[in-house]
Order: structure tokens, then C-alpha cells, then sequence
């Protein structure tokens, strides 16, 4: 399939296909003879995974060491574990940080739902405290 089919069914702009396979993260992409870039089914398997390492909040310098380790087969797994196991961590420091936040902006937001009731002062404003 063409990169416009190949972005639309892994939900993706064909500016970041074009990235991702000139960047060897796709790496079965196929030139036709016009050298346009052709799609199979395991260049759309690399670009779905592409694109879920993405989300997942991996940099695309670790993305292509791990396509690179992929590539080289199953002597990579516990380094590729290991990779996945870094961005589980990182992922768990960010859950915490957001829930954080969401606290104390729950906190703030109770606060200020009680301060609407208030009719005199603004006490709210930090210019007040």
C-alpha cells in the first residue's frame, strides 16, 4: 500500500511515516520503481509499533536501538526488556507527578467552590494572603 493508506491505518500523518521509515524505524519499507515507498503488512506492524513505543513515551534515539536490537533477533530480548522495563519506571514517575498535581488541584478547586459562596473578600487572590 501507498503512505497515504499505510499513515491512515496506523493512524498516523504521512510526514511521520516519511520520518519513520527515511530513519530506518521501518525498516521492511520497499521502494517501488518510481521510489516510492511501498507498505506491507510488516512495515504497518513496525509503524503500529512505532507508534505505541511513541505514546508510551520512548525517545526516538532509544525507538531506533530498539528496532536496531529487533532486527538483530532473539539474542536481544533481555535488552530489549530492559528498555521497556526503564520507560515502565519512567511512565510510573509520571502517573505519580500527574496524580499529584490532580490532588492538588482538586484541593485548589474545592477552595475556590467554597470562595464563590464568599461575598466580601477575595481571599483567593494570592495578592491578598
Amino acid at each position: 500500500m501507498e503512505i497515504k493508506t499505510a499513515a491512515k491505518k496506523v493512524g498516523l500523518n504521512e510526514n511521520t511515516v516519511r520520518y519513520y521509515s527515511d530513519n530506518g524505524l521501518v525498516p521492511s519499507v520497499k521502494r517501488d520503481k518510481n521510489n516510492h515507498r511501498i507498505f506491507d503488512q510488516e512495515a504497518i506492524n513496525w509503524l503500529m509499533g512505532d507508534k505505541r513505543m511513541r505514546e508510551a513515551g520512548m525517545s526516538i534515539d532509544d525507538l531506533k536501538r530498539y528496532v536496531e536490537l529487533c532486527l538483530k533477533g532473539k539474542s536481544t530480548i533481555k535488552e530489549r526488556y530492559q528498555i521497556i522495563e526503564n520507560l515502565k519506571v519512567q511512565a510510573q514517575r509520571q502517573l505519580e507527578e500527574a496524580q499529584k498535581r490532580v490532588q492538588y488541584l482538586s484541593k485548589k478547586s474545592d477552595i475556590y467552590k467554597k470562595g464563590l459562596n464568599n461575598k466580601n473578600e477575595d481571599i483567593l487572590n494570592p495578592k491578598k494572603w
